[in-house]
């Protein structure tokens, strides 16, 4: 039996959250755009989870914006999906499955643009949400007028334009604009973005008078592993309990946050808040960003590479190794957690880091190191160059695990095989797709320059980094030696080689 509304009713309770009926006819009240995994674990959920409280009593049209794939499935399956929630909390098994209905429907931007723009002139509808990965948040001159214009946010003015020619400027028609794509005050910079792509567009002043006043661009953070369907094994075991077959299926960790940068008046817009604590509308979010984004995010940056070409293929067994999760523990506690560019009591951050060990230690979460490298370039510059400058503001040594793991990603950088548009990388004799826009730069710095010219010619590149990395003293000899003792010992001896002995205790025990 497949999962979609007609079946709903065939469907036992006993071991998964079943939607009443009625939730499937509340009216439509967000558009999102972004299919993936994060939107669907996370703000998906926390209108799901309000729905069935009766709080928010309003469901998503999501626009599928990039051009891989289709939207079959949510088709077939009227947006209906169930999220599996599994983990640990305070030592207690948690596993609960979840039918999510909180998605309406799903239009393509490509065939479906002229439905997408009808829901312009909806009136229920007051909340826009996105994740179209960091690389999707740029300003590009883009004709708003195309069908559909290119970029993310060419859409998106192309939509607000929409909305004020149907409303006639009213300043109620106006939205809540909530990004969750992990860049730097996302809300803030998507706004001048859309901004400047108005004046581009030549738009009428009343018009961005209205865009300026009328709309709120909110930044916001968003912290959760979500990963896709398991592999088969597990999926067939988690379906014959369920009852039934489904093709999104989901597997989350039980820890979530969104934390919105608002005032009273968004909260109650955003009225879905209400129905669980992990979504946070505060004045600042700073505190949250910071720690999440550099101990987290910045952990998985910084490793992702050193536990690929370690030959693990995810973080929980990272963790049960005892280099690489020795390797993960310093780095957190040495050398990111005194480097965060943002006032934080040690306190705070040690309760962070313990949270943060036990979420890698999930074994309900196979949250695979090669996805981790997506936009590998961009990760790095955003989460971790902050904190390498920082660093060396602070001391007078050399980050050693840092110049580790960048050593790691100019390895994994090194692309040997081009087809068409992708670059391929090899490990152990197997090929693997190196997704990053920087792919082709590093495909013609392999096979043109030595491993001394490779380190030098990216640490001194400032449209990289902002920075020229060559300026801190000794991480280019460093990371040199680190490369090629990586080329000829392997990553395993490496790391043996660069940390030895598992230092850090405390949030171990």
């Amino acid at each position: 039996m497949k999962l979609s509304r007609y079946t709903l009713k065939n469907i036992s309770s006993e071991n998964v959250v079943v939607p009443d009926q009625e939730i499937l006819d509340l009216p439509e009240k967000v558009l999102q755009f972004g299919t993936g995994m994060l939107l669907r674990g996370l703000p998906d959920y926390f209108i799901d989870k309000a729905n069935r409280k009766g709080i928010f009593n309003g469901r998503t049209v999501v626009v599928k914006t990039t051009s891989r794939g289709d939207a079959a499935a949510f088709d077939k399956q009227d947006g209906l999906y169930t999220l599996c929630e599994r983990g640990i909390v305070n030592g207690e098994k948690i596993e609960e499955n979840i039918i999510s209905s909180s998605i309406s429907r799903v239009l393509i931007a490509q065939k479906d643009w002229g439905e997408i723009l009808e829901c312009a002139h909806n009136p229920d509808l007051k909340i826009i949400i996105s994740n179209t990965t960091e690389v999707g948040i740029q300003l590009e001159n883009d004709d708003i007028r195309h069908y559909p214009p290119n970029s993310y946010p060419g859409k998106l003015l192309a939509f607000l334009y929409e909305r004020f020619i149907a409303f006639n400027g009213s300043d109620e028609s106006g939205f809540v604009i909530v990004p969750t794509e992990l860049i730097l005050e996302n809300g803030k910079k998507l706004e001048s973005i859309v901004l400047e792509l108005a004046h581009l567009n030549s738009l009428e002043d009343d018009f961005i008078e209205w865009l300026e006043k009328s709309n709120y661009f909110c930044n916001s953070l968003v912290d959760r592993i979500v990963t896709g369907m398991p592999d088969k094994e597990i999926r067939t075991s988690i379906e014959n309990e369920l009852g039934y077959t489904d093709d999104l299926l989901i597997v989350s960790e039980v820890y979530s946050l969104w934390a919105i940068e608002g005032d009273e008046k968004i909260k109650s817009i955003l009225s879905f808040a209400e129905a669980d604590a992990g979504v946070v509308i505060e004045p600042n979010i700073e505190l949250h960003r910071e720690l999440k984004l550099r101990l987290l995010n910045g952990t998985h940056t910084i490793t992702c590479g050193v536990a690929f070409l370690s030959n693990c293929d995810t973080v929980q067994h990272a963790m049960e190794d005892e280099n690489l999760s020795g390797f993960i523990s310093d780095l957190m506690n040495y050398e990111i957690a005194p480097s965060i560019p943002y006032e934080i009591d040690e306190a705070t951050k040690q309760v962070f880091i313990s949270k943060v060990l036990d979420r890698f230690r999930n074994p309900h979460i196979n949250h695979y190191w090669k996805n981790i490298t997506l936009n590998y370039s961009s990760k790095l510059r955003l989460r971790c160059i902050p904190l390498l400058i920082n660093y060396y503001k602070n001391n007078e040594e050399i980050p050693r695990l840092f110049a580790l793991g960048f050593a790691a990603y100019l390895y994994f950088m090194k692309a040997v095989k081009q087809n068409g548009k992708d670059f391929y990388g090899e490990f152990n004799g197997h090929p693997y797709l190196i997704e990053d826009d920087k792919a082709e730069m590093f495909f013609h710095l392999w096979n043109e320059k030595s491993t001394d010219g490779i380190v030098k010619e990216v640490l001194k590149n400032e449209s990289l980094w902002s920075y020229d990395l060559t300026q801190l003293p000794g991480f280019k000899e460093t990371v040199t030696q680190n490369l090629n003792s990586i080329i000829t010992n392997g990553m395993k001896a490496t790391l043996q080689e660069v940390h030895p002995e598992k230092l850090f205790i405390s949030n171990e025990s």
